[in-house]
């Protein structure tokens, strides 16, 4: 249980990163952050239930890196403080599978 908090917080914190970083990409505050990280993860899942191990962004092929751009732009219709455009949504799936690969955000 404590793994999982501590994902969804490292997750947070590399969402406020990204947007501070990436163009097209706002996170609005930690707590819009944390629950943008609830809702990547419950819309991962369900991508990931739907179509296969293929589509998640583990899998590091196209599919899974337009499969997370689909689902971080997703997110802002349903977590308000989030703003993504869908250029924003491509650079931050290429700028979170990059730190993800240095600071892997799934429990293992």
């Amino acid at each position: 249980m404590i793994g999982a908090v501590v994902r969804f917080i490292v997750s947070a914190l590399v969402l406020m990163l990204v947007g501070f970083l990436v163009p097209g990409f706002r996170v609005g505050g930690f707590m819009g952050a944390l629950l943008a990280a609830v809702v990547i993860a419950i819309l991962g899942y369900i991508a990931e239930s739907l179509f296969g191990r293929n589509v998640s962004p583990q899998g590091r092929g196209l599919v899974g890196f337009l499969t997370a751009a689909v689902v971080i732009y997703l997110t802002q219709f349903i977590v308000p403080s989030v703003e993504v455009s869908i250029l924003g949504a491509l650079i931050a799936s290429a700028v979170i599978g990059l730190i993800d690969a240095v600071v892997p955000t799934e429990l293992r």
